[in-house]
């Protein structure tokens, strides 16, 4: 069975979708089988993967989450053989109404998805940017979490926030769910803010943040616009390689 890995951060703009997506893709090249499931109403993920979401209106992560179609009936092929994406739409906003008085309301993503587990080797979630039921939702379905942290004055205190809710699903609803780890991204060497942030991050949790860092990479930038994820887009840029580099660490702990 399949490992669930949920990549959340409840900041926008910390390059949650970019490493969702680009990990994905690189773990696919590898050989892997992953699913990515993109549980953000924005629905970026799918867009970046080429996909538009007004075309998969009625066969969308609200459409299983609601019961009203079956997991298998919405995954959808992408540019890489081994990599599946179900794809998101701005109706996903609705689950919140939809399931407001269902009973186990927190775990309707682990029974949507638990039919796909034994396919895949990796399921990646994108997470939405908030702290709602959707994100709570995706952490109940995770085995672990990746948090992609912007190296930035203000990030400790937002990764304070997120350890609380973690702490929260672990107790009440999931208490199988780890921390996989803390990725840096968007990194720049040349500002000091960003070097004192991960010497600080490092400092307080030396055992869970990734010895790889994304640096901040104009292709990773482009390669949305191109639909594509950057191994396909530019298989040889700093980015592409920064997330090779992830999937790797991830795939054996190096």
């Amino acid at each position: 069975m399949g490992k669930t890995i949920a990549i959340v951060n409840q900041k926008g703009g910390v390059g949650k979708t970019t490493t969702a997506v680009n990990l994905a893709a690189s773990l696919a090249v590898k050989g892997k089988k992953v699913l990515l499931i993109d549980a953000d109403p924005q629905a970026n993920a799918t867009s970046y993967l080429g996909l538009d979401p007004e075309t998969c209106v009625g066969k969308t992560l609200y459409e299983a989450v609601c019961g009203r179609v079956a997991i298998a009936d919405i995954i959808r092929d992408t540019e890489i053989l081994t990599l599946k994406l179900v794809p998101s739409h701005i109706n996903l906003i609705g689950v919140e109404v939809e399931l407001l008085e269902t009973s186990g309301r927190e775990k309707a993503f682990r029974r949507a998805i638990a039919p796909a587990k034994a396919q895949y080797d990796y399921i990646l979630i994108d997470c939405s940017p908030s702290l709602g039921l959707l994100t709570i939702n995706s952490l109940t379905a995770a085995d672990s979490v990746i948090v992609p942290v912007q190296p930035e004055y203000f990030a400790l205190e937002g990764l304070g926030r997120l350890l609380g809710t973690i702490k929260l699903v672990q107790d009440k609803v999931n208490p199988d769910l780890g921390i996989e780890g803390f990725l840096f991204t968007i990194y720049d060497s040349r500002i000091k803010t960003h070097n004192q942030v991960v010497e600080e991050v490092r400092a307080q949790f030396p055992e869970k943040v990734f010895k790889t860092i994304i640096v901040r990479n104009a292709r990773l930038i482009e390669a949305p616009s191109y639909g594509k994820p950057a191994i396909l887009y530019d298989p040889e840029s700093a980015g592409a390689g920064n997330y090779m580099n992830l999937a790797e660490e991830l795939l054996y702990h190096v």
